[in-house]
């Protein structure tokens, strides 16, 4: 693990369960595009606070519903074990991952 790594963490509520967003830190703010596709990672979306690399790998443990985007947080979630490689999709070089687990609760 890398301390110095730090992520934009937001939580949403969704249909009884938490979801939540973690990006590269360094990722707010920026525009990617494909084709005539534009993704906004906007603070409003992804940075209610700011966590580092051992809060980041709890949440991810924890939570039933994620969605990565950026290279550092991709591959925590990777070396976690909770996604293959070819579940992440990869636009202007931004590595983009969504994971839904069923965590006992059913």
């Amino acid at each position: 693990m890398n301390q110095d790594n730090k992520y934009a963490l937001r939580r949403i509520k969704y249909q009884g369960t938490q979801m939540i967003n973690i990006c590269d830190l360094d990722l707010v703010g920026k525009e990617i595009n494909k084709g005539d596709f534009t993704i906004n990672i906007s603070k409003e979306y992804f940075q209610d606070e700011e966590i580092n690399e051992k809060e980041a790998a709890s949440l991810l443990k924890s939570s039933s519903m994620l969605n990565l985007v950026g290279k550092n947080i991709v591959a925590l979630a990777l070396g976690l074990k909770l996604a293959k490689e070819n579940s992440v999709k990869v636009i202007e070089d931004v590595p983009f991952l969504m994971v839904f687990s069923f965590l006992g609760n059913y």
